[in-house]
């Protein structure tokens, strides 16, 4: 008797072993689960496991942004205002929402800023009548699984509401441990004949940043770049990357914009802002340099601008967060091209 007990006790002991390492097996091969969805408005929702990652918003203003988008551990990584007023956020540049791309001369064109950002002077009146607007025209795809992906074509208008170029765009979501991440894939195409992006300092992808990570809230907020470079004297330096980091909710978070090698003049200067604003501009050569050449270009039918960026929205500091090393793994990935969609036109970088 004593025997049989002593065998069965033993064999409990391997199956609850057994169990226990085939729990721990079946959590390696865990993984997120993102989901994205069409949303009212026609914008969409992007969630991973359930909780909020990042919307896309194409009915709210004259271009398509993302807001809100949720760091580690879910806090907002951007400024709320305009399109929702938080006690203590500046409510400056009433244009700079979220995470979007804009420029102020796409042949006299001007899609960075809205008619909230001018005053009612004759000056004024004259610059907010070359408004024009980067239109949603449909998606080309809508995926989730281990990322989530929002691929997206657009139209931008004159002020007339006539087309002068496609703006085909890919948000990509992932995981990177608890950091997340979003690649920004545009492809600005002359779809609708030559046209002419001026030198401006206010053009590129940008995203504006929570208020109290600001260098200019004084709360231990920092700009540094791949050079070196920090705070003011970030501002329209080429580098390779550009992070923006301190406080938010309580914690260290941060954001940096890696801009790939295969990206339109990379490295691209970085129109960075202590008040923060957070631009990778590679149109404004002479408006952030007056030193430099004119950044001006034309585009021929068909032609092609492409960018590429990947935003990291992390915990800690740049150092902490690794993202040079992050940088050069992103550097030696190759990026899918965009195009597939036949009335986009195959065009040229």
């Amino acid at each position: 008797m004593r025997l049989r007990k002593s065998v069965c006790a033993s064999i409990r002991l391997q199956v609850s072993a057994l169990l226990v390492v085939l729990i721990a097996f079946a959590g390696i091969g865990d993984a997120a689960e993102f989901v994205v969805k069409e949303s009212a408005g026609g914008g969409a929702v992007v969630t991973i496991d359930g909780q909020p990652f990042a919307a896309y918003v194409v009915d709210q203003a004259n271009k398509p942004y993302l807001w809100p988008i949720h760091g580690p551990g879910g806090p907002l990584m951007t400024r709320s205002w305009p399109m929702k007023d938080v006690p203590g956020e500046k409510h400056d540049h009433p244009h700079q929402r979220g995470l979007t791309f804009g420029h102020q001369g796409i042949d006299g064109t001007d899609t960075w800023a809205e008619a909230a950002s001018y005053g009612t002077g004759e000056a004024q009146r004259e610059a907010a009548a070359k408004l024009g607007r980067i239109r949603h025209r449909a998606y080309l795809g809508l995926a989730g699984g281990q990322t989530g992906t929002v691929h997206a074509i657009s139209d931008v208008l004159d002020p007339t509401g006539r087309p002068i170029l496609a703006d085909e765009r890919r948000f990509i979501f992932s995981l990177d441990g608890d950091a997340r991440v979003i690649d920004v894939d545009i492809d600005l195409i002359a779809t609708h004949g030559a046209v002419t992006l001026a030198d401006m300092k206010d053009a590129g992808l940008y995203i504006r940043v929570p208020e109290s990570m600001t260098v200019d809230a004084k709360q231990g907020g920092a700009i540094v770049n791949s050079g070196g470079q920090r705070d003011a004297d970030a501002w329209a330096k080429r580098a390779a990357w550009c992070d923006y980091n301190g406080p938010v909710d309580g914690s260290r978070l941060g954001v940096a914009i890696l801009n790939h090698p295969s990206s339109f003049r990379h490295p691209t200067p970085w129109h960075v802002r202590t008040y923060g604003l957070f631009t990778a501009n590679p149109f404004g050569l002479k408006a952030l340099d007056p030193a430099s050449e004119s950044g001006e270009i034309r585009l021929e039918p068909g032609g092609r601008i492409s960018l590429r960026h990947r935003f990291v929205f992390h915990r800690g500091d740049e150092k902490e967060a690794g993202i040079a090393a992050q940088y050069e793994a992103y550097a030696r990935e190759p990026r899918p091209p965009l195009g597939r969609n036949g009335d986009v036109g195959p065009g040229a970088k």
